[in-house]
């Protein structure tokens, strides 16, 4: 199970954000994702709980950051319910609901969630629609991005063949692009992470994951 740690940065002016410690692994239900995000002071921010059913959908997730809490999953698009901290009756909880794909947010692990969903070969690319939970309040935001795999390299590690893609994500609305690299399921670079440690190499991700 890799476990490791990602910095984060603000991608217009690179101030550091904080860090996300995180462990991820394929599991009976599919693929889980867990964290916990730190600010550069130290104090806990935020958590991130995300299990992948066995076509890459959002199975379960439970997000927290700001003294707010999400838990999602899909059906028939995607469903969530977002509480306040301070109520923990939920008697102010806000339901919500949208045709979309899966969900997403700053943890790295939401970009290796949708680069399995889209399952792309070298060279195609696809249209998907996300809920994007915006910290620190989480509140959700529907919108389109366009994934293109534009490359695969191979690199010679000491623990074995690595295989990188390489993708470009863009924001349909907006025309913001970014680079991600990813190997099996870990991040190593993307707009604002940065890949600081890895305990052990990423998961290859299985043949017949989403099939």
């Amino acid at each position: 199970m890799p476990n490791g740690r990602y910095s984060l940065h603000d991608t217009h002016d690179h101030e550091l954000l904080g860090e996300e410690r995180f462990s991820c692994a394929p599991g009976a239900a599919g693929w889980r994702y867990v964290s916990k995000t730190y600010a550069p002071d130290g104090r806990v921010i935020g958590s991130l709980d995300l299990t992948l059913d066995s076509r890459a959908r959002p199975l379960r997730m439970e997000l927290r950051a700001g003294g707010w809490q999400v838990r999602g999953g899909a059906v028939d698009g995607v469903a969530w319910v977002r509480t306040d901290a301070a109520d923990p009756g939920g008697a102010q909880a806000a339901e919500g609901y949208d045709r979309a794909h899966a969900f997403t947010g700053r943890s790295p692990g939401f970009l290796v969630a949708t680069a399995r969903l889209l399952r792309l070969e070298e060279g195609a690319s696809a249209r998907v629609r996300l809920v994007a939970f915006t910290e620190p309040v989480l509140a959700p935001r529907t919108l389109d991005q366009g994934w293109l795999l534009e490359g695969v390299d191979r690199h010679e590690t000491d623990s074995g063949p690595l295989t990188v893609e390489r993708y470009q994500v863009a924001d349909l609305a907006t025309g913001e692009q970014q680079v991600v690299h990813l190997a099996g399921d870990v991040v190593l670079a993307a707009a604002g992470v940065e890949l600081e440690e890895l305990a052990s190499p990423p998961n290859a991700w299985p043949a017949q994951f989403g099939e």
